[in-house]
């Protein structure tokens, strides 16, 4: 759970001795081995502040590879959690540069903060004290932004875009039924009728049961899919579905279903490639496929194949394709001395890691096995892997979602 932050603390905290306090905490190592002589510690030289202290310096350390400017932010572990990325923030600050905008769930500040760099003016509000608290902090030398407490669902701006955030988790428990956020999405529309609204949620959530009128953006960060973005009509640039791929180096392309998804129907190429979540999630593999000269190896499953990888996707180079059978696999791994092995599964259900237990690789040429379903049947196509997007791993990886591909 984390420390319980107070707003004495937040005071405390931002004052010249809480800094010094926390510079010499951040001195200390921190670490599970060291935990528990660190706390005394600091207990003895700061009495009731040393857990506060050690929970802000822990959160810092765990903030900075996520946002920027985290080593003087003050946190809580559930905003922490919750914070949007600084990277898919400053890209959608980057679509609302020049509006006055309301993020009517702040939290402490990690969306305000770049938008504050975009936008003319910006106001932020929420019911935590302590998290508006932690924002005032986090956000002081921005002069743009007011801040001020209010229910996300009362409306209490005019002429700005409201961007909202919903709490993802109900019962303490990830939710992905839009009733169940907090606050509940269809009440968080209801709200703001006839605004320019962008909304971020989890990108599992079944778009299509919300009957959105703008656009649903998905974005991923480093392979990583972080979010869905709804646009309201106002605010969408002409396509209904987008995926946004963001890396750490700067690098961005986007993907909107305006593209043509016209691909042929053939048999399986020399390479099976792995789109990013964001086009899979956005219901856009089918227009990938097209962009890239690739193809499906089925119509429900969102592998791709073709005779070229695009740059910056990793990609599979078949050198068989097997039957999926237990012991004709092990036969077949055993022959060409399979040691490690990474198994990649999608619309077959098998869990990678107790089928590598039983098919028991012990040699020393690495493989990947690519599981899937092509018709009816499931199929199994030993490759070896080749490119860039993501480290190597097992995975059991979903069909594609309701959206169309």
């Amino acid at each position: 759970m984390g420390y319980s932050f107070g707003r004495e603390d937040v005071a405390f905290l931002g004052s010249a001795a809480g800094i010094a306090a926390l510079a010499e905490v951040d001195r200390l190592e921190l670490t599970s081995a060291t935990h528990l002589r660190d706390l005394e510690r600091v207990r003895r030289a700061h009495e009731d502040r040393a857990a506060s202290l050690v929970e802000t310096v822990r959160l810092r350390r765990r903030a900075t590879a996520k946002l920027a400017d985290a080593e003087t932010w003050l946190f809580t572990d559930d905003a922490l959690q919750q914070a949007t990325p600084t990277l898919v923030a400053r890209h959608r600050a980057a679509r609302l540069a020049g509006r006055a905008v309301h993020d009517v769930t702040c939290s402490i500040g990690a969306e305000l903060a770049e938008l504050a760099r975009a936008c003319p003016s910006v106001i932020g509000s929420d019911l935590d004290d302590v998290r508006l608290s932690m924002a005032a902090h986090n956000l002081a030398d921005a002069r743009n932004v007011l801040l001020a407490k209010a229910d996300a669902l009362a409306s209490c701006s005019v002429g700005t875009v409201v961007i909202a955030d919903p709490a993802r988790r109900a019962d303490g428990r990830r939710t992905h039924d839009p009733a169940k956020l907090q606050p509940p999405l269809p009440d968080l529309l209801l709200a703001y009728p006839g605004r320019d609204l962008a909304v971020k949620c989890a990108p599992g959530l079944d778009f299509d049961r919300l009957d959105w009128s703008g656009e649903v953006e998905v974005v991923s960060l480093d392979g990583a899919v972080r979010e869905a973005c709804l646009w309201s009509q106002g605010l969408a640039e002409s396509a209904t579905r987008r995926a946004t791929v963001l890396n750490s180096h700067g690098e961005t392309w986007t993907l909107t279903d305006t593209e043509s998804d016209e691909i042929p129907e053939q048999e399986p190429g020399e390479w099976i490639i792995d789109p990013d979540g964001a086009v899979v999630r956005a219901g856009l593999v089918r227009h990938y496929a097209a962009k890239h000269g690739l193809w499906q190896l089925d119509p429900r499953i969102a592998y791709l194949t073709g005779n070229q990888v695009p740059e910056g996707v990793r990609g599979f180079r078949i050198i068989d394709r097997l039957e999926y059978r237990e012991k004709s696999l092990r036969t077949e791994l055993r022959k060409r001395e399979c040691g490690a092995l990474e198994i990649l599964v999608r619309g077959v259900d098998v869990d990678p890691d107790q089928l590598r237990r039983r098919l028991k690789p012990s040699g020393s040429q690495p493989y990947t096995l690519v599981i899937t379903r092509i018709g009816r049947n499931a199929a199994a196509f030993l490759c070896t892997a080749h490119g860039t997007r993501g480290a190597t791993g097992d995975a059991r990886l979903p069909a594609l979602p309701t959206a169309p591909v």
